[in-house]
């Protein structure tokens, strides 16, 4: 038989025998023959398209969080050192104020205390230096808490409160003077434009003002009283319905006192209560004429994005967090290493003609110019906070009249309740009187912080502060992070 009529062998044998030693054992192991025969093959378009976008989302995101901790880390390194100090123990230690601000139009109102346990908190826990952090849930919070404490400050010095005996019996209590001193070795972490804005009006406003002990909402109530919206009619109606027809000559106005108006200027002075003796001179009433050593201030960068528009921004900080770690690390060196330089004040109209015979219509700030850039990031429809506040005062107050005569004749008997008011209570007179007064103080402690915060709003400075504030500031001999690489 010739070699060309040789019978051919089945596909299976010729497979069989050339198959590697490898493939004839996974193909026992229950292995499709397909899969041991497939060839790569380069993906589609679509796929490499898909793989390359993910891949290159997930490189950034891995090497910006890898950059993170290595900065972090660079940092810590540095300042760790200042944790094994031994200290007594009954000793106080090193302690600053973090002060955070509202974000303008922002609710949640901790964002800039956020920034600072995330960023710069790693760095003072490494160096062992304690801190308490204060957040202001609304604009101009900060201001009157500031102003307070430079007003008891003063009051304690003037003699007029002193420490109580159990804060003297304490075992870690020190003199006022001592304590006065260890102070100094602090300082305050202003997060943020909004929050050193309310800060310095809170100094000028603490070392200015009077030293008598004001309760707000007692003025505001006093202040309300005399303002003819709680006065009843000369001739009460019963019927709902007829209540807008009636002439407003009927309303009694108490004398020498306006109606309220929503457009009715608030006073800008408080007086002391009546049920109180005023427990200061007008001696002790006037400002000082030279503050004080205060206590250095850190001052952090901070900008919150909010809004639609800022979308692009958001992604892109979203994978360049390391800039904000080595913002927030560098802060935290800068207040550990307690290097410190004069606040820089700003240049007055009279100064800035002396230096330039030119005419200047933008002087210079000095650190009032702190992150005036992040300004424009606010919200334009910010700009109409006291309109929206006059008009809510205007339409509350056109529903109130309404309220009151259901209150009161629903507390006279004059008429029976209906089956929705039996199941849901309207308020009574006396509680609309306390949320009137809780709502009017809203309204103006909110008018008066976006007066202070408004990017139209200078900072508020007082030239006595000149030589009183200090700034942390970078040590000479100091080795950033992209130096030491």
């Amino acid at each position: 038989m010739s070699a060309q009529n040789a019978p051919t062998p089945p596909p299976e044998a010729i497979k069989t025998h050339n198959s590697s030693g490898f493939r004839t054992a996974l193909k026992y192991t229950g292995i499709p023959a397909s899969w041991l025969d497939k060839r790569p093959k380069l993906p589609s378009r679509n796929w490499l398209i898909f793989l390359s976008i993910t891949s290159s989302i997930t490189g950034l995101y891995i090497y910006d969080r890898r950059q993170c901790k290595l900065i972090r880390q660079h940092y810590v390194d540095l300042v760790k050192d200042q944790a094994e100090v031994p200290v007594g123990a009954l000793d106080w230690p090193r302690r600053v104020t973090v002060l955070g601000s509202k974000w303008p139009g922002d609710e949640d109102y901790d964002q800039a205390i956020k920034y600072f346990r995330k960023y710069v908190k790693p760095i003072l826990v490494a160096a062992a230096v304690d801190f308490e952090m204060i957040a202001g849930k609304r604009h101009g919070e900060l201001t009157d808490r500031i102003a307070n404490e430079i007003r008891l400050r003063r009051r304690m010095d003037l003699g007029i409160d002193s420490t109580s005996d159990v804060t003297r019996a304490l075992p870690t209590y020190k003199p006022l003077p001592e304590a006065r001193r260890h102070a100094l070795e602090g300082g305050f972490v202003l997060i943020g434009r909004p929050t050193l804005k309310e800060f310095l009006a809170g100094l000028k406003r603490g070392w200015t003002e009077g030293l008598e002990k004001i309760d707000r909402q007692e003025h505001l109530a006093r202040e309300l009283e005399s303002d003819g919206h709680f006065d009843e009619l000369d001739e009460p109606t019963d019927d709902m319905d007829t209540f807008p027809s009636l002439d407003k000559s009927k309303v009694p106005t108490p004398m020498n006192s306006p109606v309220y108006s929503p457009l009715q200027i608030r006073p800008k002075t408080l007086t002391p209560s009546h049920n109180q003796e005023p427990s200061t001179s007008e001696s002790m009433n006037i400002p000082p004429t030279e503050l004080p050593p205060l206590p250095p201030l850190l001052l952090v960068t901070f900008t919150n994005y909010i809004g639609l528009s800022q979308i692009p921004i958001m992604i892109w900080d979203f994978f360049n967090q390391r800039h904000k770690v080595r913002s927030g690390a560098e802060a935290g060196y800068r207040l550990v290493m307690k290097h410190t330089r004069p606040f820089v004040p700003p240049i007055s109209e009279q100064e800035s003609t002396l230096e330039d015979l030119t005419p200047q219509t933008n002087f210079n700030q000095g650190d009032l110019d702190f992150d005036k850039h992040v300004e424009r990031y606010y919200k334009k429809s910010l700009s109409s906070i006291p309109a929206d506040i006059e008009k809510a005062r205007k339409k509350y107050y056109e529903a109130l009249p309404a309220k009151l005569i259901t209150a009161r004749a629903l507390a006279r008997g004059t008429r029976e309740p209906t089956k929705e008011e039996k199941e849901n209570p309207p308020p009574t007179e006396v509680e609309l009187s306390a949320e009137r007064m809780k709502k009017e103080l809203n309204w103006r402690r909110d008018l008066e912080g976006w007066e202070i915060v408004k990017p139209e709003a200078e900072v508020v400075w007082d030239e006595r502060l000149k030589d009183s504030l200090h700034v942390f500031v970078d040590p000479p001999d100091e080795t950033t992070f992209a130096e030491s690489q």
